[in-house]
């Protein structure tokens, strides 16, 4: 008799299989249900770092770090001494941790009366701080980013619909714009270990204009056309009677002078000489090597303001340019200039705010040549630069400009005595004072 062992161990291999199979089936979730757990761990720790550096002052990293090292030489020293000052560490924390419990409910708005003062006038900021929950709230402290500085100042403990208003100047000794926000609460403990912010992302900017001094319309005086100079070029329509001729097939009827045409029997139509309306250029150099101080480039930003605000006040043509930069790391200087928006005297001392000296933009001969060759027809032009600007390179820059043009050169010397010269075609005015333009321009004027 024989016995047939092929389909038991057959069977037996598959349950191996089976076990085999249960047990790595078994290992990889045990894996896999490790590394979630790993993960949510490590992303568990993330956060909370995140949280405890976010809130953890310089302080309290310094006086964490020393409490370590406190309970570390206690216990394993034996220095009771340090166990204490551990233990008082761990006390401190403990005490700013219940000054952070608890969440902000409060609404800050930030109010700016005044967006636009000159240079030198103290600017008034509201801040409004209300409650609009249906419980009080404690005491806290709100901080506003003033520029580079911080107004901050205590909001007392605010019942439900109350508010707070806190008024606070903000000095503007510099042109510029400041930008002032976004506020925000802050929550700390007194000895400075945590802190916690909030913030409302509401800002506003302050325009800190150049200081301008009036100038009486005719002190331009290097001007006499304000209406228009009569050229040899003749139209039918403009403002200088020149004659009458006799109709041709075009001419507009309301050209025709009716009482020549019952003499003559043909119709007769007025015609004029052609009228340019003057156009001014004001270009203002940005480039440090033009200036010796700060002072004067200052000085030359407020006089081309004023010269400028004139200029739109009363209603010429006004060309305002600046000094384009060239980027950093260019191979070769960008030959261009930036024109600002002269539309009205706010806009154009709005764009003013933002000049600066730099190193890397056009000198102001460089930039008479790209303004006469982008700006048409130019009856005059002024070109504003610093004491670092010789008579030679103005004579240069002036050439620049097409025949007919009237250029005048304002030279900014602070405490310097003003001054008038004419160097062939070119008047070159040196002003000490914001003050000396008025008077110079008169002089230039008289001359």
């Amino acid at each position: 008799m024989s016995f047939d062992h092929s389909g038991s161990d057959t069977g037996l291999d598959n349950a191996r299989t089976r076990l085999v199979g249960a047990r790595e089936g078994r290992l990889a979730d045990a894996i896999v249900t490790a590394v979630r757990l790993w993960r949510t761990f490590a992303s568990g720790c993330a956060r909370a770092w995140r949280r405890v550096s976010e809130v953890t002052t310089i302080t309290g990293v310094f006086v964490g770090i020393v409490t370590i090292a406190a309970f570390i030489a206690g216990y394993v020293a034996g220095w009771s001494e340090a166990v204490l000052f551990a233990w008082i560490g761990v006390a401190l924390f403990l005490v700013a941790v219940l000054y952070l419990l608890g969440s902000v409910a409060y609404r800050a708005e930030l109010q700016l009366p005044t967006p636009r003062v000159v240079v030198g006038t103290p600017a008034p900021v509201d801040v409004v701080v209300s409650n609009q929950t249906r419980r009080g709230l404690l005491a806290a402290r709100i901080e506003v980013p003033v520029g580079e500085g911080v107004a901050e100042f205590a909001v007392p403990g605010l019942r439900p619909d109350a508010e707070f208003r806190d008024v606070f100047l903000v000095p503007t000794p510099r042109r510029g714009v400041v930008t002032i926000g976004p506020v925000r609460s802050v929550r700390a403990d007194p000895v400075g270990l945590l802190r916690r912010e909030t913030d409302w992302q509401q800002t506003a900017e302050l325009f800190v204009h150049p200081r301008t001094i009036a100038i009486p319309s005719m002190s331009t005086g290097l001007v006499r056309d304000l209406e228009g100079n009569s050229t040899r070029d003749l139209t039918t329509s403009d403002m200088s009677f020149h004659a009458l001729r006799e109709y041709t097939q075009g001419d507009e009827r309301r050209h025709i002078h009716w009482r020549s045409t019952a003499k003559t029997g043909d119709f007769m139509v007025r015609q004029y000489e052609q009228t340019r309306r003057s156009n001014l250029l004001l270009a203002l150099s940005l480039a440090e090597s033009d200036f010796a101080t700060d002072e004067e480039f200052e000085l030359a930003v407020s006089a081309a303001a004023s010269l400028g605000v004139r200029a739109v006040r009363d209603d010429r043509s006004v060309s305002f340019v600046v000094s384009e930069r060239t980027p950093d790391f260019a191979k070769t200087p960008v030959y261009d200039v930036r024109k600002l928006d002269s539309v009205t005297p706010t806009r154009l001392l709005d764009a003013l705010c933002r000049v600066e000296r730099l190193t890397s933009a056009l000198r102001i001969t460089d930039v008479a040549r790209v303004a006469a060759d982008t700006t048409p027809d130019v009856s005059i032009a002024f070109l504003v630069c610093g004491s670092a600007v010789t008579t030679a390179q103005l004579r240069h820059a002036a050439t620049m400009f097409r025949a007919g043009t009237e250029v005048v050169a304002v030279r900014c010397l602070p405490e310097e005595a003003p001054g008038l010269r004419r160097v062939g075609e070119l008047s070159i005015l040196t002003i000490g004072y914001l003050d000396d333009l008025r008077s110079s321009l008169a002089r230039s004027r008289a001359a």
